[in-house]
């Protein structure tokens, strides 16, 4: 890991969530629930252990990121010499497969960009075999099983066991990028249209923030505070994981090192609490 964790933003589907550098790089990802085994693993070692980042190529660090109001959309500016970009990141809440959608637009000039996605399922030590197929790259390994596409295609290639692309976007253009996930025994999920459901999922979380209570100060802030709690929940039982990592030590070279992605009951029963306060009373 180059980064600190607080450098990291979370994305979410209510069954897993997904670690986004300022680098434009996800860094951790477990596939399909949050106590599944990872496929993208940098956060405990380095882009060998799997990773998906979108930039202009050539850069290091976005110039300013944010949340879309009320929501658990991320969108990434990157200013460059040529031009700027955004990069919006997100996951649906998912009807049956887990998608990670990427949505590259220009906001001004032409910037050239690059992608990089790199599959390590089981924490990066499994290198999958990958294909073309129906328009897309199929990564399979085991059970596990990982479709990529983009809208419109763009030209792909491999490169050191990772799938590359490269394009570029002038002020108006949109590039998506959808990554999902389902069992390899399985025929592949039904395709989601990635600005239709972008415009979804700003709909689902701003109607969820709608219902908070509280009307005290930083209202703002105690919002975003509630949407990062509503994402560490597991829609499908109601249980909520303390954090969506583990392996971190509390401390560089530390004994202390814990699974935190399960339901633990001191910190459950404070989010809870936080819940109910602002008026989340079908959560508790």
């Amino acid at each position: 890991m180059t980064q600190r964790i607080d450098d990291y933003a979370l994305i979410g589907d209510l069954q897993t969530a997904a670690l986004v550098g300022r680098d434009g790089s996800i860094d951790w990802l477990c596939l399909p629930r949050f106590d599944s085994a990872a496929c993208f693993a940098a956060l405990l070692g380095d882009e060998n252990n799997g990773h998906w980042r979108v930039a202009p190529k050539g850069a290091t660090t976005c110039s300013s990121r944010r949340y879309a109001e009320d929501s658990l959309v991320l969108e990434t500016v990157w200013e460059t010499r040529t031009g700027s970009v955004k990069v919006v990141d997100f996951m649906p809440q998912r009807d049956k497969a887990p998608d990670v959608v990427r949505i590259v637009e220009g906001v001004s000039g032409t910037v050239e960009m690059s992608a990089v996605l790199r599959l390590r399922f089981d924490y990066g030590s499994i290198v999958p075999w990958v294909r073309r197929a129906d328009d897309h790259r199929v990564a399979v390994a085991g059970p596990d099983s990982v479709w990529l596409r983009s809208e419109p295609p763009v030209k792909t290639w491999g490169q050191q066991f990772a799938t590359c692309s490269s394009f570029t976007v002038g002020a108006g253009d949109k590039v998506a990028f959808v990554l999902t996930w389902h069992p390899s025994h399985e025929p592949r999920p039904e395709l989601v249209d990635p600005f239709d459901a972008l415009e979804q999922s700003l709909a689902d979380w701003r109607a969820w923030a709608a219902r908070c209570t509280y009307r005290g100060p930083y209202r703002d802030t105690v919002v975003r505070s509630l949407i990062t709690l509503k994402a560490l929940t597991y829609a499908p039982t109601g249980g909520i994981v303390a954090a969506p990592t583990t392996s971190l030590p509390e401390e560089l070279g530390g004994v202390r090192n814990w699974d935190y992605r399960a339901c633990w009951l001191r910190d459950s029963s404070l989010t809870l609490g936080a819940l109910l306060s602002a008026g989340y009373v079908d959560e508790a």
